[in-house]
């Protein structure tokens, strides 16, 4: 009987020790067997981010372990794999290394093919794990570490049409929230906060939205957040229960809207019959509500993955190592890791480079 193909996925970039394994079906459909996740909230918890030696130690200790749990949870052995998919970029060196390592030992072992897979492409396919969707969509990839518009066209074909050129939102909504004295990762915090707060005290900026095209910045949002409290803090003396939450109102309302209206540029610029939204943000009801209308009004197809892929997980890294795997793409041991790796390599970066490569 044909099962059609069955990966294992690794995934250790940043702090979630991930591991799943993911089968595609003969029609060409997708079924998650098994998907596992270790978190490190704990472990970062009293510095305020992510720490990347801790990370990196947590996911040499966990992954072996995670790989053990998604094999049993699947009712798979190795033997009735047929490949493994690990993240080989972007993140962080010592994570993405646990990872590599480890899948190298596990393809040497058994002879299976080994994919190293983009971490971003990872979210940019999920689409088509969870609904099955053609090429090509437009994808709005919005993260703690990423945001911007791609045109998908193929397992390895992605278009940008704009980025960010300062700060990801993941990353904006993290800082508000540490500024704010809220738990990180801040996210959810600052959302909780938002929908208990009154959204039209602060009219915060809405940066680039003077300017023609789908390129996004938030640094001068999150400026506009920080004076904001300090003239609450100077006037009062501290802040209200009600006063942080006006202010995560606020901002929350900022980034929906300018999310919102270049999604809207970038559904004119490539009219796709499918917008569809991944990372870590598209967790936020809020902007997924807006986001909605947004395809609604434009007469696309909306789609956002599950919560629980929507941050990281290994069963995207499965699938997208599957598609590649499919269009021919296979590594052996000389496979490295990439701190950096933009999926749109003909696209200009537009925050800088260096010797490491494209900052996006």
């Amino acid at each position: 009987m044909d099962h059609g193909l069955t990966f294992l996925g690794i995934e250790t970039s940043c702090d979630d020790t991930a591991a799943a394994v993911v089968r595609r079906l003969p029609d060409g459909g997708a079924l998650i067997l098994s998907s596992v996740v270790e978190g490190q909230t704990e472990l970062h918890a009293a510095f305020g981010g992510v720490v990347p030696e801790i990370a990196a130690r947590a996911h040499a200790e966990k992954i072996d372990h995670a790989v053990e749990a998604a094999l049993s949870a699947a009712s798979v052995s190795l033997a009735d794999l047929d490949g493994i998919a690990v993240t080989a970029g972007p993140g962080l060196i010592g994570g993405l290394l646990s990872g590599l390592m480890l899948a190298k030992g596990l393809a040497a072992a058994t002879g299976l093919p080994m994919v190293g897979v983009n971490h971003l492409a990872g979210h940019a396919l999920t689409p088509r794990l969870t609904d099955a969707v053609a090429y090509p969509y437009l994808m709005l990839l919005v993260s703690g570490g990423h945001c911007q518009f791609l045109a998908v066209e193929g397992p390895e074909t992605f278009h940008r049409l704009g980025s960010t050129i300062d700060d990801a939102p993941g990353e904006a909504f993290d800082k508000i929230a540490k500024l704010l004295a809220l738990q990180q990762p801040g996210g959810p915090h600052v959302e909780r906060e938002a929908a208990l707060g009154d959204v039209a005290r602060f009219r915060f900026p809405r940066p680039l939205l003077d300017r023609p095209g789908c390129d996004l910045s938030f640094s001068g949002l999150k400026t506009a957040v920080l004076r904001a409290r300090d003239e609450i803090i100077a006037h009062k003396g501290g802040l209200t229960v009600q006063d942080r939450r006006d202010l995560c109102a606020g901002f929350q309302a900022a980034v929906a809207d300018v999310l919102a209206e270049k999604t809207r540029r970038a559904l004119a610029a490539f009219p796709a019959p499918v917008i569809a939204v991944a990372g870590g943000v598209a967790a936020n009801g809020a902007i997924r509500a807006r986001l909605q209308a947004v395809a609604d009004q434009a007469g696309a197809r909306f789609l956002a993955p599950p919560l629980k892929l929507c941050t990281d997980n290994a069963a995207m890294i499965a699938w997208a190592g599957i598609e590649r795997h499919l269009a021919g793409g296979v590594d052996d041991a000389t496979l490295s890791v990439r701190s950096r790796w933009p999926l749109d390599a003909a696209a200009a970066p537009l925050i800088g480079s260096g010797k490491r490569g494209a900052k996006a």
